[in-house]
C-alpha cells in the first residue's frame, strides 16, 4: 500500500505539472476556448480522484522495537518517561492520542527512533497502561501508523508501616540522590557468589531515626570542639540521645553544679541495699547537673547540649531522670519526678519529640532500683518492679504531655521494656519486669524502650561471632518484644533500641574495623527487622586498653588525637552517604559469608551494601530485577589494616588511609569514589571483614 501510494503522488504530480505548462501556453496563445475546455478537464479530474481514490496515508511499516520499562516491568512510582524505540525515524502527529490509563501526557518527544513519554505522579502499587493511539505517529514517508502500540506497567508497592515503626515515619521524605565525583576504574572479574537486588520489593520506607547515636554529659562541652562537630554534622546521625545511660537517672537537668534538690539525699543505694554516700556535702560523686559544670570543661550543660543539636541538624531523644521518683525523700517523690520532667518539656520547646521515662530501670546496676526505706516518705517498695514503674510512667507522662500541649508541641514517650528472654541468674525485678510492667502501663506508652550489647557478655570474642551476632541478635529481639506486648495483653507499638554496641573485649574489638563491619549490619538489620529507632553506644568513653565504646577517641588513646574517628565511623558514614531512602529485597548465593543490604531511591536509582563476614576476600557479581539500570555505577571499598590480627585499628576508603596508630582518612568526606560501566557489569572484591558501599544510575 505504501508503495502505491508513492506511485500515485508521483504520476498526479507529474501530470499536474503538464497541465499548468498547457495552460501557460494557451493563456499566451490568448485562445480563451481552449483554456476554458483545460479547466473543465481539470475540474472532473480532481472529482474523479476525490471520489474513486481516496487519500489513505496510514501504513503498517512503523515497527515498535522496543520499550523502556520493559512490557509488564515493575518500576519506582518515581519513574519520570517512558520510552518506544520504533525500527526508522518517527515524529508526533497528535499528542492527545498518547494516553495513560485513558489521560493524555503531559508532553511527548521524538529524537531519531526514539519517542519519549513525559510521566507525572505514578502511584505505589498501581497498574498503568500508556497507549499510543492510531494515527499518534507517522514516519518519514508522511505514513501514520495504522496500528496502536501499548506498554503495561506497575509500580512497586510500598508496604504498610509497620506497627513497629510507627509514626518515627512520620517525617520521612524522599532522598535525593547525588552521583558522587569519581575515577575510572575497571570491575573485578571471575565472581564467586552473586547478590540479586529487587527494587520491586519494597522491605520499608527507612525512618532516618535509625542512624541515631549517644552523647553523654561528661563528653567535654562539645559545641566547642569544632572537630568533633564537623565529624558529627558529616556523620549526619538526626538523632542524639541524652543526657548518659545509667547516668541519666541521677542527674538534674536545670541545677547548677553541686546544688541538687533539697530532696535529693546524701546517699544512695547500690545494687546489693547497701547505703553508697556521696565524697562531699555538694554531692557531686553521686549527680551530675545541666544549668552549670565544675568549670572544667568536663562536661557539658543542656544547653550545650542543645547548641549541639543545633550545629549538626540532629533531633533530641532525651532520658529523664525515673530514679528521681524512687529515692526523691519529699512527700510525694513520683509527682517532684515528675515535675521535673514536665519542666524539661517546657524548657524544650519542642526540640525534642522523643522521651524516655528512666534507664534500663529493671536492672540492679541502676540508681533507684533499690532505695533506702527509712528515708521514702510515700511507702514505696525496697526494690522496684515493673508494676511500679509503670504506675509512675503513667503520672510522669501525664504531666509531661500536658507541658508539651502548653508549648504547642507534641511530643512521644517511652517506657522502658526487657528485651530478651530474662537467665536463671536475673533478679525477680527483670524476670517479672514485662509482665508486670505492659498490663499496668496500658496505652500510656507511646513506644518501648529496648537496649541490646548483642555479642556475650564479658567474652573475648572472635569476629566471626561479633559478625553473626548482629546478623541474628536484632531479629530475636525484635520478636521478643512484640511477643510479650501481645502475651502481658499489650497492643503492639514502635520499638527502639536506643543502646546497642557490643560486650566484646580484651582485643580491641570495640575499636576495630571489625566493629564497623558490625555496625553496617546492626543498622541494616534494624531497617529490616523494623525498629522505629536506634542509637549506638556512644560517641566519647575512655581508651581502657581498647575496650572503648566510644566513636571518637577521647584523647587518651597512644599516638591518637582526640576526637579522630574510629573505624566505625567511617563505615556508618558511607553507609548513610550510599544508601537511598527504601529498604528493597537483596538475596545471596553462592557464599554464606557475604551479607548484602539494597536500597532504592524515590527517583530510581539503587544503593547496596556488600559485607564480607569471613577473614579472606570474596568476588561478587551484583544483579538486578525490576531496575531500568542506567550506564554508571559507583563504590567505596572499605577494609582494614594489616595491625591486631582480625582486629585492625585502621580502615582504608579505596586505598587512602591513614599514618597514625589508628583511624581513617582525614579526607573521607572528600574523596572520590571509584567507578565503571554497567554494561560490564557489576563485580567488586570485598576484602576480609570488610565492605564495599554501591551507587548505580538508573536511566
Amino acid at each position: 500500500m505504501a508503495e502505491q501510494l508513492k506511485n500515485k503522488e508521483a504520476v498526479s504530480f507529474k501530470s499536474a505539472s503538464f497541465v499548468l505548462f498547457l495552460y501557460l501556453i494557451l493563456a499566451v496563445m490568448k485562445n480563451r476556448r481552449l483554456i476554458h475546455l483545460l479547466l473543465i478537464f481539470l475540474m472532473s479530474g480532481c472529482l474523479a480522484c476525490s471520489k474513486n481514490e481516496p487519500a489513505d496515508n496510514t501504513g503498517n511499516d512503523i515497527t515498535l522495537v522496543s520499550t523502556n520499562p520493559a512490557e509488564n516491568a515493575i518500576v519506582a512510582a518515581s519513574m519520570e518517561s517512558a520510552s518506544f524505540v520504533f525500527d526508522q525515524g518517527i515524529y508526533i502527529v497528535d499528542t492527545a492520542k498518547i494516553t495513560l490509563n485513558g489521560t493524555a501526557v503531559p508532553s511527548a518527544s521524538t529524537s531519531g527512533t526514539t519517542l519519549t513519554v513525559k510521566l507525572t505522579s505514578l502511584k505505589d502499587g498501581a497498574n498503568y497502561t500508556l497507549l499510543i493511539d492510531k494515527g499518534a505517529i507517522r514516519n518519514s514517508s508522511n505514513n501514520l501508523n495504522k496500528d496502536a502500540f501499548t506498554l503495561n506497567f506497575s509500580t512497586a508497592e510500598v508496604p504498610v508501616v509497620e506497627s513497629t515503626m510507627g509514626f518515627f515515619l512520620n517525617d520521612w521524605q524522599a532522598k535525593p540522590y547525588m552521583a558522587p565525583q569519581y575515577d575510572e576504574d575497571v570491575a573485578a572479574t571471575n565472581p564467586t557468589a552473586t547478590v540479586t537486588v529487587d527494587a520491586a520489593n519494597v522491605i520499608t520506607k527507612i525512618p532516618l531515626t535509625i542512624f541515631g547515636q549517644n552523647a553523654n554529659n561528661w563528653m567535654t562541652e562539645m559545641y566547642n570542639q569544632p572537630d568533633f562537630i564537623t565529624q558529627l554534622a558529616n556523620l549526619n546521625p538526626h538523632v542524639l540521645r541524652w543526657p548518659a545511660g545509667s547516668g541519666s537517672d541521677a542527674y538534674f537537668w536545670n541545677c547548677n553544679y553541686g546544688q541538687p534538690p533539697a530532696d535529693a539525699p546524701t546517699r544512695l543505694m547500690n545494687t546489693d541495699g547497701v547505703s553508697y554516700t556521696t565524697d562531699n556535702a555538694q554531692r557531686t560523686g553521686l549527680y551530675t547537673y545541666g544549668k552549670s559544670t565544675d568549670g572544667y570543661g568536663w562536661s557539658a550543660t543542656t544547653d550545650d547540649y542543645y547548641a549541639v543539636l543545633q550545629k549538626t541538624n540532629s533531633a533530641g531523644l532525651i532520658t529523664v531522670n525515673y530514679g528521681y521518683a524512687r529515692y526523691g525523700t519529699s512527700d510525694n517523690p513520683v509527682a517532684a519526678a515528675a515535675h521535673l520532667a514536665a519542666d524539661w518539656v517546657r524548657y524544650d520547646r519542642g526540640r525534642t519529640k522523643y522521651w524516655e521515662i528512666g534507664n534500663e530501670c529493671y536492672g540492679n546496676w541502676e540508681w533507684g532500683y533499690c532505695i533506702d526505706q527509712s528515708a521514702n516518705k510515700d511507702g514505696q517498695p525496697k526494690f522496684v518492679t515493673g508494676q511500679l514503674y509503670a504506675q509512675h510512667f503513667k503520672v510522669f507522662a501525664d504531666s509531661m504531655k500536658k507541658a508539651a500541649a502548653e508549648t504547642g508541641n507534641t511530643i512521644y514517650i517511652g517506657a522502658v521494656m526487657h528485651e530478651s528472654d530474662p537467665q536463671s541468674w536475673d533478679t525477680n525485678t527483670t524476670k517479672t519486669w514485662n509482665s508486670g510492667m505492659i498490663p499496668e502501663a496500658g496505652n500510656a506508652p507511646d513506644f518501648y524502650i529496648g537496649h541490646n550489647y548483642i555479642t556475650p557478655y564479658g567474652e573475648n570474642s572472635s569476629a566471626p561471632v561479633i559478625l553473626n551476632a548482629a546478623l541474628t541478635v536484632p531479629q530475636q529481639m525484635i520478636t521478643y518484644m512484640t511477643s510479650q506486648m501481645t502475651t502481658n495483653g499489650g497492643s503492639i507499638k514502635p520499638v527502639i533500641l536506643s543502646e546497642w554496641n557490643m560486650w566484646a573485649q580484651d582485643s580491641k574489638q570495640m575499636v576495630s574495623n571489625v566493629s564497623g563491619t558490625f555496625a553496617v549490619i546492626v543498622q541494616c538489620e534494624a531497617m529490616k527487622n523494623k525498629f522505629g529507632l536506634t542509637a549506638r553506644w556512644d560517641l566519647y568513653n575512655g581508651w581502657a586498653n581498647g575496650n572503648d565504646h566510644g566513636l571518637f577517641s577521647a584523647g587518651d588513646e597512644p599516638g591518637v588525637s582526640k576526637w579522630s574517628p574510629r573505624p566505625s565511623f567511617y563505615y556508618m558514614y558511607y553507609l548513610q552517604k550510599c544508601f537511598g531512602d527504601r529498604l528493597v529485597d537483596a538475596s545471596v548465593s553462592g557464599s554464606s559469608t557475604v551479607v548484602a543490604y539494597a536500597s532504592s531511591y524515590t527517583s530510581g536509582q539503587s544503593g547496596v551494601a556488600l559485607l564480607n563476614i569471613a577473614g579472606n576476600p570474596q568476588t561478587v557479581q551484583v544483579q538486578f530485577n525490576n531496575f531500568n539500570m542506567g550506564d554508571r555505577f559507583y563504590w567505596y571499598t572499605l577494609s582494614g589494616g594489616n595491625d591486631n590480627g582480625s582486629f585492625s585499628r585502621k580502615v582504608s576508603v579505596n586505598g587512602s588511609s591513614t599514618t597514625a596508630v589508628a583511624g581513617g582518612p582525614s579526607d573521607y568526606a572528600t574523596l572520590k569514589a571509584k567507578s565503571a560501566l554497567t554494561s560490564n557489569g557489576i563485580t567488586l572484591t570485598i576484602p576480609a571483614w570488610s565492605a564495599v558501599f554501591v551507587m548505580v544510575d538508573s536511566k
